[in-house]
């Protein structure tokens, strides 16, 4: 064996690394500490802290290269973000963002998810209906209003209803007053209140998308990974009331080369929600109830269409979008479960809070007035703990439960309704419309292949949550789970048999009401159990509203503006590098080339699932390089709705387009831990050849390039 010495060791590369967490060092508990910057950094643009952005990257930040980014920063109708790119309002956000509104605009004859689609002239640019972009035009402090209301409110509750009420107040003054879209976005939990004023663009034109299988190359087994290798992109343009295309004086010109490693980046977008400033009590909550329900529901649901999927090879394109949004919510929900049984990252929260105690304690003010908030939180956590399975698991909705079960409640409320005088009925059980509510007491079901593995699905869940043992799933499937669960549906259940449905609707409301039959008989208890359990854990969530913002405020006063509020659905901005990291005993490149992509292509055989290729990408492209980067990852803060926010640098250049983060930036919706969480983008570079080289959009390109049609 050849003797590998200590000069060996010292000459080897070894990256600049965060230095808290890493695999060579036995994790001693005791010795974590928080930081500032576990709270991450999605800076909200009324503060912004240039100081910081100074220090880091020697870049001196002005208010006119703030007031241009924010303008040029658009937030999406479909969730995402998205950005203008050129001064004739081209837009680029993600494919997977305007994935599922594809099939509503196709014509006779295209698959536009399997085949993308290009506009070759401008008036072939395909309006999209029923969305738009809003672009951030001014933001007001409001927190003194919100305040001075809800301190009238004598209980929990009223002091919610008196908020809500003050926020429909201003946000409608605003929308009189200045004729803008606005909304009033809570900061810190209720610490901040901010009123934002947006103009609203409605007139969306598809310009140009890839093939599905470029933008989500490697489909849920490289959703939240890294190293990546795909092109998730989209272009669309707003027109304005005339029909022509906006003219847009803020927009982000296009970096051809884009970002080199370690080079300072920032990601302009929305992120959706973080939850990195609630008590440790409810991070317990999340981790031992809340987030293990959710976390089999959609596991149970993305086993079932799957299945569906894997079945049905000729009707994949059309079954992809649901697929893929199910398998993206399951990955979230296991990468919540992964970060709270981190040691590492419950040892930091356990530390900031106990500083932030000592801290309360140690001034006698604040701790008059802030000492029994974790007593109010905890009493209401436990509400939650005891309360939030039974409560989620006997909820019928389309989304949790089979359609057979839907209908099942749907005949449990007419027999209700119909038990009352017609007056008291709501109007849908009312003279001329109880004939259109009863046409609409049958089974709907579109595709019973699927159907029936949701019954299973919904068995499995039950059993998993609530155990096998449970009242719940003796009365809805006779105890049993999967193929079993399904017979005794089929066998038993009166939905099943449109007759006998018939039946039922067109006898007495007792004959529903004292029904044996297995989903009737859940429906009934759901019911029950819901109009139980609700007003329990509708007081609980009212005390934990009140008692986040006190939290909220009493870190606000503790620790200033050293930390950034939550992520709300509002515009941030995010200062980073270009950085790889360390993960699983290697390294991740801070950025991939299209060698990779191809080699993802032959080393699984060269199928469709999942690293396959559109035969447009099966070859190699003549004068297409290999080593221009394909996706880059950075040490920026994103979380959800991030989708389709624009990397520029200091020049306020695209130089990339986030798509995604890796698996452990989930852990960033309860703390930012710079070591490992990255978010990953798409690279102007690599996209902007692929643009030119593959699908040939040379008017596009001449657009990018010149930063607008002329």
């Amino acid at each position: 064996m050849q003797r590998i010495t200590l000069a060996v060791l010292l000459l080897c590369f070894c990256p600049a690394l965060y230095a808290q967490n890493t695999i060579y060092e036995p994790l001693v508990v005791d010795n974590v500490t928080w930081a500032p910057e576990d709270f991450g950094k999605m800076w909200t643009f009324d503060a912004v802290p240039t100081q910081r952005f100074e220090e880091l990257y020697e870049f001196k930040v002005t208010e006119e290269w703030l007031e241009d980014v924010r303008l040029s920063a658009l937030e999406f109708s479909t969730g995402c973000s998205a950005s203008f790119v050129s001064r004739n309002g081209l837009i680029m956000t993600n494919h997977h963002c305007v994935r599922g509104l594809l099939p509503g605009i196709q014509q006779e004859g295209e698959n536009l998810q399997r085949d993308g689609f290009y506009a070759a002239e401008m008036e072939d640019e395909r309006t999209f209906p029923n969305i738009f972009v809003d672009q951030l035009i001014a933001i007001e402090d409001v927190t003194d209003e919100i305040r001075a209301a809800m301190a009238r409110g004598e209980s929990e509750a009223e002091q919610v209803k008196l908020r809500d009420e003050k926020i429909e107040e201003l946000t409608a003054a605003c929308e009189n007053g200045a004729g803008y879209n606005c909304r009033v976005v809570t900061l810190y939990n209720g610490g901040k209140y901010a009123l934002h004023s947006y103009k609203r663009y409605s007139d969306v034109r598809l310009v140009m998308v890839p093939d599905v299988q470029i933008a989500a190359t490697g489909w849920d087994w490289d959703n939240f990974t890294y190293p990546r290798y795909e092109l998730d992109f989209a272009f669309l343009r707003a027109y304005d009331e005339e029909g022509q295309p906006v003219g847009s004086p803020h927009y982000f010109q296009w970096s051809e080369k884009g970002a080199a490693e370690g080079e300072p980046v920032f990601i302009i977008g929305r992120p959706g929600n973080t939850d990195r400033l609630l008590s440790n009590a409810q991070i317990l909550y999340h981790r031992g109830h809340r987030n293990p329900a959710i976390l089999n529901l959609f596991n149970e649901l993305y086993q079932a269409q799957f299945a569906h999927f894997q079945a049905n090879p000729a009707r994949q394109a059309e079954m992809l979008s649901q697929l893929l949004s199910i398998a993206n919510g399951r990955k979230v929900y296991a990468g919540f479960q992964l970060a709270l049984n981190d040691e590492y990252l419950m040892a930091k929260k356990r530390d900031f809070e106990d500083e932030l105690k000592k801290r309360m304690y140690q001034n006698k003010a604040l701790s008059a007035e802030y000492g029994d908030l974790w007593a109010k939180i905890d009493e209401a956590v436990n509400i939650l703990n005891e309360n939030f399975a039974p409560y989620f698991t006997h909820q019928v909705t389309p989304f949790t439960s089979p359609a057979h079960l839907i209908l099942a409640k749907k005949l449990v409320d007419y027999a209700g309704q119909m038990n009352l005088p017609e007056e008291e009925r709501e109007d849908a059980y009312k003279g001329e419309k109880l004939e259109e509510t009863k046409k609409g007491l049958a089974l709907q079901a579109q595709d019973m292949e699927l159907e029936n593995l949701r019954i299973q699905a919904h068995a499995n869940f039950l059993a998993k949550v609530l155990g096998k043992d449970s009242e719940a799933l003796k009365v809805a499937y006779g105890g049993n789970t999967g193929k079993e669960a399904l017979q005794y549906i089929l066998e038993n259940a009166v939905v099943a048999s449109p007759e006998k449905a018939a039946a039922l609707i067109e006898g007495s409301p007792k004959g529903i009401l004292e029904s044996g039959s297995p989903y009737l008989r859940f429906a009934r208890m759901a019911k029950e159990k819901l109009d139980a359990l609700g007003p329990q854990l509708q007081r609980a969530q009212n005390t934990l509203e009140v008692q986040n913002q006190r939290l909220a405020r009493l870190i606000f006063d503790v620790f200033g503006t050293e930390m950034p509020p939550d992520a709300t659905g509002s515009l941030r901005i995010s200062d980073g590098r270009v950085l790889g990291y360390e993960y699983n005993g290697t390294l991740a490149p801070a950025k991939t080339t299209y060698f990779g992509l191809w080699d993802r292509y032959y080393s699984f055989g060269e199928t469709a699932y999942p690293w396959g290729l559109h035969e447009r990408w099966q070859k190699i492209p003549d004068g297409l390089d290999l080593s221009i980067p394909i996706c880059f990852a950075s040490d920026n803060d994103i979380v959800g709705g991030n989708s389709g926010s624009a990397v520029i640098n200091r020049n306020a250049e695209v130089v990339g387009l986030v798509h995604d983060g890796n698996l452990e930036s989930i852990a960033g919706s309860y703390a930012f831990l710079p070591e490992e969480n990255r978010a990953v983008s798409t690279d102007s570079w690599g996209l902007l050849e692929g643009l030119r080289l593959v699908y040939k959009t040379d008017r596009l390109v001449r657009e990018l390039k010149n930063g607008g049609i002329r």
